[in-house]
């Protein structure tokens, strides 16, 4: 077989026994991808009709080709709809790719919730001439390697792997007018999409038979269970409380953002306000809370959910159950003449809670209800995980926050959103308040984690491994306890996918595996970067180790200077993080790994092969903080003179600063009895006469020594570890001050000689730190 490399923009010649190898171009001409495929967890749908073979030979050609550009349009507008990429179509085949580009973290739910409305929209469109069509739909969720500029409608070619085998050998098992799923896809919809389990099947080229759950309908949004302690946010909770109590005591709305990202406990967090806010000066509180589905379909559905909620209502109930319990639930909100006037309205909303001018008018009769509920006890309006919420919703909670502070009636509403909501808060800024969930502290996070593995049975001694892997999340330290439960070895070494390791290792050389909800969330917050900015963490997830711009720009065959503004914006978006010596470096090792394992093979290599070329980086020697910030550490080391100013951005030292210290001749010890605990002989005796009492004596004013030469200065001992008499030294040409002298720290050996690579750090706001390049003497105080 003859192998042809192939280079960017050439092809190989397509001969018998001939296979193109394409090579790696990092620097390709497409600027949002600078690298160009990766390795991604995609969901894949494969849709087929039912019998096509004798539904073809029984049709004239003519009649064949109308019939399936109408089966294609209602199919491909479904998928559009609900953002899936049509990758092909295999004679009357649909397959269809979801997350291939950009993932929101709930790919496999909108791949099945399209499967399911292409059998809805096949039912409802008739075919002219030609009988009902069934459809079999398979969706599989796996790795696969995509070409992300392929990844768009008609892009042959635009992922491989072997999840799409899968979802065209599911689609075959799935029963007429059904989707099947795999067992990946079952799992990241659990509690989203109601299905059923049936016996395993088997498949060609499969060792072991393959689990197969069948999609039945989509599942009304329930809210979570809350199981544990509520730890680290009871300052949060102070907040919020505080807030909805002086809106409701003051007849003043306002407007309560929860922000925080996916797993950061803000559902928990509305819970517990629910039960500290449930009455006010003895009077209860209506709480309307609705749960915003993971796609905005239809547009108006959290509103009617409240609705639902308000009256007692189930989805399932028919017209003239709503109708006999709306009416009920309206007695003492709306007068007996508009009250059939607003029922009806309300079932329009309830029937198709959608843009239409029906559930726009619902919708509205549904904020004269709050406001006239809230004239007459206090009301708070909630809505949870706003950001996936249509524009509609935000522009209904808007509405009623300002027509409630018209009427200043006692109304609050609360949003819970992820910080990328670009809504923006109504009214003055006294009236609109942002709480942000920070990660909860190591000691919170311990204790949770402690609380959650001993009563999921697990050990205890996990602690330690997990604690800088969730990262303070609570959604993280519940999906990595869950993912234990159902099978995970945590003792296992975990390799990334391609057969690299990950360089530097997390967490030693065993590491846990990304659970799947924790992979979802971070790949989201991952496709919500560019391209540009992606390669970029690609490349720094590869070094390990701190990285230089100049190495970013190597690696990506970039111009220098370009990685320098995307370095700086990942920094202040919190993923990148600036080293004492000025390298970059990932904060979370989570987000590290999983970065690292959307590389390809070829990708790895080159990176490796041009780390290799790339030219030594400028990077400053780290420096670390002494423990007393006016005593020269005493360790022996040879570094590279370095100086940091108060921003932490190291800088060199100019040689003027350190050229005055080398004439300064070597100070010779002065024989001295040593104390029973010291390694080395003292630079400078120091009498120390035993003291009165326990309280040490004013100290009395230094003699200040002539520059030439260095003496012994006498000071009263100082009070200090037993056996570690005080030092008193003049630092870098400071003189001494009466009543104020230089101490050694306890963790520093009495009398040691000045060091090496350690650092001092001069007083006053100024302050700047440097490190000692080799051994050098002290300078002799100033006169």
């Amino acid at each position: 077989m003859q192998i042809i490399v192939a280079g960017p923009g050439q092809e190989a010649g397509r001969g018998t026994g001939t296979v193109a190898v394409p090579v790696l171009d990092l620097a390709w001409e497409v600027p949002r991808w600078p690298v160009p495929e990766e390795r991604r967890t995609v969901t894949v749908l494969f849709a087929d009709i039912v019998g096509s073979t004798a539904l073809v030979d029984r049709l004239d050609p003519e009649d064949v080709r109308r019939l399936q550009r109408a089966y294609f349009d209602t199919v491909s507008g479904v998928l559009v709809r609900w953002r899936g990429v049509v990758e092909k179509y295999i004679g009357d085949a649909v397959m269809a790719l979801f997350g291939a580009r950009e993932s929101d973290g709930f790919d496999a739910y909108r791949a099945v919730r399209a499967g399911l409305e292409i059998q809805r929209a096949l039912d409802r469109r008739p075919l002219a001439d030609a009988p009902a069509l069934r459809v079999r739909v398979g969706v599989a969720t796996g790795e696969a390697v995509v070409d992300l500029a392929a990844a768009r409608d008609g892009g042959h070619g635009a992922a491989s792997g072997a999840v799409i085998t899968l979802a065209a050998r599911l689609q075959e098992y799935a029963p007429p007018g059904g989707v099947a799923l795999c067992t990946a896809t079952h799992r990241a919809t659990r509690g989203l999409i109601d299905q059923r389990r049936v016996p395993p099947v088997a498949v060609a080229g499969k060792a072991l038979p393959l689990d197969v759950w069948h999609a039945d309908g989509v599942r009304d949004p329930a809210p979570v269970r809350h199981p544990g302690p509520f730890v680290g946010r009871r300052r949060d909770l102070a907040s919020a409380r505080e807030l909805l109590l002086r809106a409701v005591r003051e007849r003043r709305p306002r407007w309560v953002s929860l922000v925080g990202p996916a797993g950061s406990g803000r559902s928990r967090l509305l819970h517990e306000l629910r039960r500290a806010v449930a009455t006010v000066d003895g009077t209860p509180v209506r709480w309307c809370v609705a749960l915003c589905p993971p796609a905005p379909e239809p547009a108006l559905a959290p509103v009617a959910d409240q609705v639902r909620a308000f009256a007692g209502l189930r989805a399932t109930d028919g017209p003239p159950v709503v109708r006999r319990r709306l009416t009920a639930a309206l007695a003492d909100a709306v007068p007996a003449a508009r009250r059939t006037e607003a029922v009806y309205a309300l079932e329009g909303l309830l029937d198709r809670p959608d843009t239409s001018t029906a559930a726009l008018r619902g919708a509205a009769v549904w904020q004269e209800v709050l406001l006239a509920v809230a004239a007459r006890q206090p009301v708070v309006v909630a809505v949870d995980d706003l950001d996936r919420a249509a524009g509609e919703v935000g522009r209904f909670l808007r509405g009623l926050f300002e027509a409630a502070t018209a009427r200043a009636v006692p109304l609050a509403v609360v949003a819970l959103h992820a910080p990328q909501w670009t809504g923006t808060l109504p009214g003055p800024g006294s009236r609109g308040c942002r709480l942000p969930l920070r990660p909860l502290r190591a000691v919170e996070t311990g204790r949770l984690l402690r609380h959650r593995l001993a009563y999921a049975g697990q050990p205890l001694t996990l602690v330690d491994a997990l604690l800088p892997l969730v990262a303070g999340n609570p959604g993280r330290v519940a999906a990595y306890v869950d993912a234990l439960v159902d099978g995970a070895s945590p003792l296992a070494a975990v390799t990334s996918p391609g057969g690299g390791s990950l360089p530097g290792g997390v967490a030693g050389p065993v590491r846990l595996p990304v659970p799947e909800a924790v992979r979802r969330t971070v790949d989201a917050g991952l496709d919500r970067l560019d391209g540009v900015q992606r390669a970029v963490l690609m490349v720094t997830a590869t070094v390990g180790a701190p990285v230089a711009a100049a190495t970013v720009d190597h690696l990506l065959g970039w111009t220098p200077g370009r990685a320098a503004p995307e370095l700086r914006a990942l920094v202040t978006g919190g993923l990148l993080r600036i080293g004492p010596a000025g390298g970059h470096t990932l904060v979370d090792p989570v987000v590290r790994q999983i970065t690292y394992q959307r590389l390809t093979r070829a990708a790895r290599a080159a990176f490796a092969a041009r780390l290799a070329d790339a030219p030594a980086p400028r990077v400053a020697t780290p420096v670390r903080e002494p423990r007393s910030p006016h005593l020269l550490p005493s360790r022996l080391a040879t570094r590279a003179p370095v100086a940091t100013t108060d921003d932490r951005r190291p800088t060199a030292l100019p040689p003027s600063a350190l050229a005055p210290v080398a004439a300064v001749p070597a100070l010779v010890p002065v024989p001295t009895p040593a104390p029973a605990s010291a390694t080395a002989p003292p630079l400078v005796p120091v009498p120390t006469p035993a003291p009165a009492s326990a309280t040490a004596p004013p100290l009395a004013a230094l003699p200040v020594p002539a520059p030439a030469a260095v003496v012994p200065v006498t000071v009263p001992a100082l009070a200090g570890p037993a056996g570690a008499p005080a030092l008193a030294v003049a630092v870098a040409g400071r003189a001494p001050v009466a009543g104020q002298a230089e101490r050694s720290t306890p963790n520093e050996s009495p009398g040691a000689a000045p060091a090496a690579g350690r650092a001092w750090t001069s007083g006053g706001r100024g302050r700047r730190r440097y490190v000692v390049p080799g051994p050098v003497p002290l300078r002799p105080a100033a006169a």
